[in-house]
Order: C-alpha cells, then structure tokens, then sequence
C-alpha cells in the first residue's frame, strides 16, 4: 500500500441538530453475489454474474435465500455493460433483475461500481468523475421510475482503498500502475463524492452503504520501532477512504459526514498481517498470535471513530472451516449488540461458489452453495454444515437483536465540518 498521507487539517464540527438514522434492512443476516466485471491481472474482462449463472437463475437463487431467512442481498449493476457508449445506458438486464427482487420479496443493495468499468476509462481518466455522476443519476432515475415507493440502497464504489492498491500499488487491474495508489484512491473518492451527490439530487432518501475493507496491519513483535511505526501506519491507510468521503482530509473533493450514512466492513478470515516480513495471522489456532486482534474490537474502533450504523458487508471462508466461521463472526458481532451498538447485519459474501478473477478454473468453495466435481457446471449444491450452522446463530440471535435499542433507529448530531 502506498505510504503517502496528506497533511490534515483542523476542523471544527459544529452541532446543529439531531439526525435519526433508520435501518432499512428486512433480515439481519444477507447475501452477497459475485458481480465484479473488472479486467483481471491479465487485462481480460470478467463478468462474474454471468459466470456463476446468477442472470439466468436469479429467480431460484432468491427463493433458495428464502429458506435460510436472507431478504437482503447485494447485487452489481456491471458498469462496463450498462454503458458501453459515453452517457448511454441499458438498464435491461438490472430490470429482470428488480423484478426478481421484487416477485421474492427481497430487497436488493445496487453496487454502482463493484471494480469495473467502461472499456474506455480508468479511474485517472479526465472523465471518469463525470461519467460515474452521469451514471448514477440515470439508474437512480431508471430505479425511481420502477420502483417510486421504495428505498434505494446503494454503494457507489465498493471497496475503494482495495482497488486503489490493487490497480494503483501492484499493477493487478486497471489503470494497472506500480506506487500510485494514493492518486487512484483520490480519483475513486472524487467521483465517490460527486456519484452521491448526484444520486441524491434524484433520490434525497438514497442509503449509501460504504464497503471498505477493515484490516489489521502490524509489526512483527521482533521488529525495529521504525518497522513497527511503519506498519502503523499502513494501519492507518484503511481509513483514509472514509475521511475523505467525510470531509476530515481533502475538503477540496467536498466530502461531508453527512455522506457517512451505514459503514460496511468487509472482513474475511485472512484481513490480519504482520508487514514485514509478511504472514497472515490465522484466527483458530488455540493460542492466537499476540498481534491477533478481535474482529469485534476493531469493529468497535469503527464505531468510535464515525460514530455510524455498522454492517458486515462482506464475510466467508472457503472450505471446510466454513460453519467454524459462521459462528465465530456471530459470536464477535454479538459482543458488539450486548453493548448496543448499532449493528444492522452480516453478508456472506459471496452465497454461491465463484472462481478466481485471474484462474477462472480455480474455484474458492466459499459459498453457501458450491459448485462441485463432475455435476452441471452451473448447480448448485447446498453446503449443508454450514447451511446448519448458519440456523443454528440465528436462533441464538433472536433474543438479542430484539433487546439491542439501537436495531431500528441509531440517532446522532447532525453536523457540518468547517475549517479552521
């Protein structure tokens, strides 16, 4: 990840009055599908909402959700296909889509930008914030004219400070550059801000759910102070997305913490390392590492520092583990609703089998349902340890979420930032 920070500034936070936040959610627990349509490493187009079959079987995958209490799901718009002409837009295929939703009963979170889009730009382009704003305002448009009484439920851009190393830091997607992932992070944020903005404009009870990966990154205990300083502030980097959309650093984008709306985390099972030299620290071992941190108390830190509604937004484990994980990440975010804080859900992410952007024949096994051996390429089969263990929390749920104050209404300052 790339070590430059810009220099903050200070601000001050003037109270002005008191802002209920509703949660829009109708299940605490929800799926995720794959719908990236990035270029991978090789600078081949994926389109994983196709390649999982989720288009042609959407109405089987929403009932099979039903029968394990998931209402919520997030879904890709796949920016590349939507507008494959500047400022002209197919919103087809998201139409059939809808409707699924809709005839089920479950209600669907749109990722905008889910690390893909146009043929023609790249986050550095000179268009990109305009084409992304132009974008967002046609489907909030497209959503209102289907859909008038409902809430959107939107995120932007899914993941920013990931993507921006990815395809900024290690070249592995476009704009494909080495030690430039501060300008991709910049330019992601820009059009961030300008997309709500426009969004906003169509719909002003648009819910913005941010999707930032939440990590640890510490020094090894034998390490010099300097590489532990280092890694701390590698730390830091997570949350640079965040106080920018905010307005706390770079106030020239026009971030505002009223942009903040449900802060999603997405944390999986290897989102904790050492720097240098690198491991991953593993989170079943009998006697955990001591850098090892608590998912729940860094989910807690969250909170504190942005004082907003938390969800999961992204979690799973491949393989065997899978039903361990569920019920280790329940009992961490239960940690969190015994002290009231506002937890709004968990997304395993994602529900079915998907490969692997750059092996497309190297399958995770992460899903609720896999894809298996010799069976059709595109059935599904129900993990059923896991499908068990996933019944089994939210029984052990119930009670709680229904004494935590906080589940269906979080109220804060509403607040504008100035500068000093």
């Amino acid at each position: 990840m790339t070590n430059f920070v810009p220099e903050n500034q200070v601000f001050q936070l003037e109270k002005s009055s008191k802002k209920k936040i509703e949660n829009p959610f109708q299940t605490f627990w929800m799926a995720g599908f794959e719908c990236t349509d990035q270029l991978n490493v090789h600078g081949e187009r994926v389109d994983f909402l196709n390649i999982t079959n989720h288009f042609e079987q959407v109405d089987k995958d929403y009932s099979a959700l039903l029968g394990l209490n998931m209402q919520v799901v997030r879904e890709g718009l796949r920016w590349s296909q939507i507008e494959k002409t500047p400022y002209s837009y197919d919103f087809d295929t998201i139409r059939s889509m809808i409707h699924a939703g809709t005839n089920a009963g479950v209600q669907q979170i749109w990722d905008l930008c889910h690390f893909g889009f146009p043929e023609d730009l790249t986050p550095l382009h000179p268009h990109f914030t305009k084409r992304f704003e132009s974008y967002c305002r046609a489907f909030a448009l497209f959503y209102k004219s289907l859909n008038p009484n409902h809430v959107l439920l939107v995120t932007p851009i899914n993941e920013v400070g990931f993507m921006s190393w990815l395809g900024g830091d290690v070249a592995a997607t476009s704009p494909y550059c080495f030690n430039n992932g501060w300008h991709v992070k910049y330019a992601y944020v820009k059009a961030y801000i300008a997309g709500i903005r426009a969004l906003k404009q169509v719909d002003p009870g648009v819910r913005i759910i941010t999707t930032e990966p939440l990590v640890s990154v510490t020094g090894h205990p034998l390490a010099s102070a300097q590489d532990k300083e280092n890694a701390a502030l590698e730390n830091q980097l997570q949350f640079q997305v965040l106080d920018m959309l905010s307005g706390r650093i770079c106030p020239e984008l026009g971030g505002k913490e009223d942009y903040l709306d449900i802060i999603g985390c997405n944390y999986y099972y290897n989102n904790q390392w050492i720097r240098s030299p690198y491991e991953v620290l593993t989170w079943n071992h009998l006697q955990p590492h001591e850098n090892y941190r608590e998912p729940s108390g860094m989910m807690y830190e969250l909170f504190q520092r942005y004082n907003r509604p938390l969800l999961l937004s992204e979690t799973s484990h491949p393989g065997v583990d899978k039903p361990i994980w569920v019920r280790y990440i329940t009992h961490e975010v239960s940690k969190l609703l015994k002290q009231d804080i506002p937890f709004w859900g968990i997304c395993w992410y994602p529900v079915i089998d998907r490969p692997d952007w750059d092996n497309l024949d190297e399958w995770h096994h992460a899903g609720i349902w896999d894809r298996i051996g010799d069976l059709p390429e595109h059935q599904r089969v129900l993990h059923q340890p896991t499908a068990h263990a996933l019944k089994e929390v939210q029984e052990i749920l119930t009670d709680l979420l229904l004494g935590c104050k906080h589940q269906n209404f979080y109220e804060i300052d509403s607040i504008s930032t100035s500068s000093l």
